[in-house]
């Protein structure tokens, strides 16, 4: 879900010509008068290789250091605000530099040293103190252009800042503190939140550093790996993370095994029993070879899943189901096989929202989706021009980490003193799983959103890879410059209206006039967070919301057609918990699912002036959700007749319930006890979900339905039950990683679920493709989605990253399923519904192509499904044409397969013929001449030549000569046919084997 776009801004800290004298720190070494920079204080004035990148929990500043040195930037504006740089004394005495730890509140960093040290610095922040005062001037020669939302930037320099600037660059300072001697030598060390925690190198152990000393005074605790029975002995530590959502490290050990580890707070040992053990923990990951030792690690709290990358470059996750050691692999993710060497694997992280898996290597980068989707790589960029231009971030990765909750990535690469900030653009469902988010392929971008129009366009048009087809649009400068990043955007059912969320407030957009609207007055932008997510009804904005005065929690509804103003908002409902989202469902109803585990129905009352939500029913789930805060996304199913007929405040007891939890998708169906009492049966119906979509949850504009002729269809035999079988509206489509996979019927899933009959779930349609799919695009019949690729030219000195768009055709594999289940009215009805689209032959002919490469290698003994597919194929008027395309793509061993269940080639030509397919019959030609049923001199070819010389298709005729000079070389069958069919024969000088075709 995420792609790198665009140019990335380069950073490095100039300090050449500077005397920093006084800004060498000598952290408690005593040494001599120091009176000006010596050569070693000129070489740690800039110019030394950055050796890591850290950023601070809250992500207001991170750090970069190298040997001698650290440097404290503020995230936005990117500036440097406070520098250290270690003299020779101080270097000589503790080592260089190893690593910076960050405290989480960002008051104290750690230094890291060499020998065995840790240096403490203490990072202060003079309340409203600003420093770097900007000038700008207008270009007096341009004239620019602005939104309505722009202008009231007003003047000065607000307009000329950039997202996240409005703040202005901070006064901070850095004072030298304290230095902590590790006598056992440091393998790795962590900064939590009470303190420091210490992998020592001998012994081995992991010792606890409090920032502050306990009610007992303590301040240090020991425990030796030798006295962890769950560590195998003679291993030392050599990797630790930390999660803190998850309350969960990983340890990394010196023999490649990986471990799950809690800490436990230890209480005072009682007198006579042993203490509490403060770490305890599971291995999950043991090496089989060399090549799979575990190197590096990252935690996803989102999806509950450890990563862990191997020595030889592959990257194994595993799924960390509970905290009592249960934790199976998941998925492998491995580095595309036409990359020869990807190098030694150097850094691995999520991004914030747990979407998008990053893994740095020494000789490039690559990026996946969660559960294994390819979305970007630097080993696809032509190592030459990468070094020629010096674009070192192509070329290897030290180390990284995630800006703007994933809107940026900043790469810090082997061997340079620069670092490198690139644009992401992402999938708006990972910030807002709306269903018109998951069907109308929302992106958000640094800056702005990103509309997919492909939607409202010709068919021809729909499947081109041009990039025209987004529509780019800027968020409002004054919005972004106070509110980044952009944490939800949510678009409409109909693709007319966009909204967004930023820290604060939110803003809204219609598609059709071009025109943002924001809050004219910034304190009620500033009085509420979108916290839950947003959906549009109609032209009206439902956003989840917790107001940042009071902490109350609110489900608003703004008018698009009214001036956002908290006095103009049209309803609000306040809730008693913090809400996790919103989902719009069916043509009026809303759920909202809360903390407390509560799912709410609202329906949408609208009268002549006004519009409200009135509550109807609510679903407790305790005991079923565990945990609230892992439920992505939720919808409903209602029966058909309780929701055309039925009374609403009667769903909640009637519906089936779909959450999507982590990466399960869980079916709850309603049951009612001996008692009367309602309740649910849980079964889970797919794992490793990125995201579905429910069909019923769409418009029926979107779905298609507009095109069907019902009538047509019911005189033809191909309406079933009375309604309209397998249109797709009833449907489930999800992405697991993979492959997009489909039940096109979700009744058939409903007969299936309940547990009490043992039945197992029908199978789905499983379509590979080799792209990430964002959508189903229903009317026309494709799956739509986006490939990164790197444009480089040597005439230029940078390169540019985008995305392309790719499309891939999911008619086949329907047609295919219903026809192996001997579904042939369905795939009748199916195949109807999309007859009039310009590539519906083509999708067939990818039918036949696809069932005959399987057939081909099939074993005698199975099924065949090819003669079925066949009989299918010749309901439809280009049967013939079908045949032949077919032929022309396939290899010839293949044609004795597919002619096995066909009519002889001989009365294909003649049916052909008859039907005036000239060109077809044309190709029955051939297939006949390859199985020796044709002659030179054949009646078939003279027949063929003189119907085209009749239609005057001089096209087929030249064709048809240049056939008869391959079977000729000599020309004498060609003469001898053209004297047969009274056309004039080539002359000496006529060129050859050309036709010298008639004039008049």
């Amino acid at each position: 879900m995420y792609w790198p776009i665009g140019n990335p801004k380069v950073y490095s800290e100039v300090t050449e010509g500077r005397h920093v004298g006084r800004d060498i720190s000598n952290d408690g070494v005593t040494s001599g008068d120091h009176n000006g920079p010596s050569e070693r204080d000129e070489n740690t004035t800039g110019g030394e290789n950055i050796l890591g990148l850290r950023i601070t929990r809250n992500g207001h500043f991170f750090v970069t250091w190298t040997a001698s040195s650290f440097t404290v930037w503020q995230s936005k504006p990117t500036v440097v605000v406070a520098r250290v740089a270690r003299s020779p004394e101080s270097i000589k005495h503790y080592g260089a530099n190893v690593t910076v730890l960050i405290r989480p509140d960002s008051a104290i960093f750690v230094v890291q040293t060499g020998n065995g040290f840790l240096i403490t610095y203490t990072l202060s922040t003079e309340h409203g103190g600003r420093v770097y005062q900007g000038s700008f001037y207008e270009s007096g020669g341009i004239a620019r252009r602005r939104s309505s939302a722009t202008a009231k930037v007003g003047a000065g320099s607000a307009a000329n800042l950039g997202p996240g600037e409005g703040t202005g660059v901070a006064n901070v300072s850095m004072r030298f503190r304290m230095v902590i001697k590790v006598d056992a030598g440091i393998a790795k060390a962590l900064a939590l939140d009470d303190g420091l925690v210490v992998a020592t190198e001998k012994p081995a152990a992991v010792q606890s550093i409090l920032w502050s000393p306990d009610k007992s005074g303590s301040q240090t605790s020991t425990e030796l790996l030798t006295r962890m029975s769950w560590v195998d002995k003679d291993s030392a530590i050599t990797e630790m993370i930390h999660d803190r959502p998850m309350n969960l490290s990983t340890w990394i050990t010196s023999d490649g095994k990986a471990y799950a580890v809690q800490r436990h707070s230890v209480k005072s040992p009682i007198e006579g029993k042993s203490p509490k053990k403060a770490w305890q923990g599971y291995c999950f990951h043991t090496p089989d070879m060399e090549g799979s030792y575990a190197v590096k690690a990252a935690i996803n709290a989102r999806f509950s899943l450890i990563a862990i990358g191997c020595a030889n470059g592959d990257i194994l996750i595993y799924n960390a189901r509970d905290y009592a050691g249960h934790i199976p692999l998941s998925h492998k993710l491995s580095v595309s096989s036409t990359v020869s060497s990807p190098g030694t694997l150097a850094y691995l992280s999520y991004s914030p929202d747990g979407y998008c898996m990053f893994a740095g290597f020494s000789n490039g980068w690559m990026m996946w989706s969660v559960y294994g989707k390819p979305t970007g790589s630097s080993f696809n960029a032509n190592r030459v021009i990468s070094e020629n231009n010096d674009e070192r971030w192509f070329l290897g990765i030290r180390d990284c980490f995630w800006l703007g909750g994933g809107s940026q990535l900043v790469l810090a690469s082997n061997a340079d003193p620069h670092f490198w900030m690139v644009d992401m653009a992402r999938s708006a469902v990972a910030g807002c799983f709306s269903p018109a988010n998951v069907t109308r392929s929302l992106l958000q971008t640094n800056s702005g959103i990103m509309v997919y129009r492909g939607y409202d366009v010709p068919d021809v048009s729909a499947i081109s890879a041009e990039s025209g087809l987004w529509y780019q649009v800027q968020v409002p400068a004054q919005y972004l410059l106070h509110q980044w990043p952009i944490r939800t955007a949510v678009t409409s059912a109909d693709g007319r209206y966009v909204a967004v969320a930023g820290r604060r407030g939110l803003a809204h957009y219609s598609v059709t006039s071009g025109r943002w609207k924001t809050f004219d007055d910034p304190t009620m932008e500033d009085e509420f967070t979108v916290r839950g997510g947003m959906c549009w009804y109609q032209h009206i904005l439902i956003a989840a919301v917790e107001s940042n005065i009071n902490n109350t929690y609110q489900v608003r509804m703004y008018s698009r057609e009214l001036a956002l103003d908290n006095g103009k908002m049209l309803h609000a409902v306040q809730l008693g918990a913090p809400i996790v989202l919103i989902t719009p469902s069916g043509d009026d109803s809303l759920l909202v699912y809360t903390y407390e585990n509560i799912l709410y129905h609202y329906m949408i009352a609208t009268t002549a002036k006004h519009m409200r939500l009135i509550q109807v029913g609510q679903i407790a789930l305790h005991g079923i959700i565990r945990a609230p805060l892992r439920v992505r996304a939720v919808s409903w199913i209602l029966p058909e007749d309780q929701l055309e007929h039925g009374d609403p405040s009667q769903d909640v007891g009637m519906a089936t319930v779909l959450f999507l939890v982590d990466g399960k998708l869980v079916l709850l169906n309603p049951t009612t006890s001996e008692q009367g009492e309602l309740k649910y049966e849980m079964r889970i119906l797919a794992n490793n979900v990125e995201h579905y979509a429910l069909m019923r949850d769409q418009p029926s504009e979107y779905r298609g339905d507009s095109q069907i002729d019902v009538t047509s269809l019911m005189q033809n035999g191909y309406l079933m039950n009375g309604h309209n079988g397998q249109d797709l509206k009833d449907s489930i489509w999800y992405f697991d990683g993979t492959a997009m996979k489909v039940w096109p019927d979700v009744q058939d899933v409903l007969a299936s679920a309940s547990l009490d009959f043992g039945r197992e779930l029908p199978p789905c349609v499983d379509i590979p493709i080799d792209f990430y799919p964002l959508s189903a695009v229903f009317a026309k019949g494709i799956l739509f989605g986006i490939e990164s690729e790197i444009l480089q030219r040597r005439n230029v000195n940078f390169s540019t990253l985008r995305f392309v768009t790719r499309t891939h055709l999911f008619l086949p594999a329907l047609l295919k399923y219903h026809l192996s289940r001997y579904n042939s009215p369905a795939a009748l009805h199916l195949s109807h519904r999309y007859r009039t689209l310009d590539y519906f032959p083509h999708a067939l002919e990818v039918l036949l192509h696809d069932v005959l490469d399987e057939e081909v290698d099939a074993a005698e003994a199975e099924q065949r499904l090819l003669p079925n597919v066949l009989s299918f194929l010749s309901t439809f008027p280009e049967y013939l044409d079908i045949i032949v395309q077919c032929t022309r793509k396939t290899e010839v061993r293949s044609w004795r397969t597919l002619f096995a269940h066909l009519p002889p080639p001989q009365e294909l030509f003649e049916e052909s013929l008859a039907k005036g397919s000239l060109k077809t019959a044309g190709g029955y030609l051939l297939v006949l001449h390859t199985f020796e049923e044709l002659s030179s001199s054949s009646e078939q070819l003279i027949r063929l030549l003189r119907r085209a010389k009749e239609e005057q298709d001089w096209e087929l005729c030249k064709e048809l000569a240049r056939f008869l000079m391959a079977l000729d070389p000599s020309g004498a069958t060609l003469r001898d046919a053209l004297e047969v069919v009274d056309l004039i024969p080539p002359t000496a000088s006529g060129g050859g084997d050309r036709l010298a075709l008639p004039t008049g």
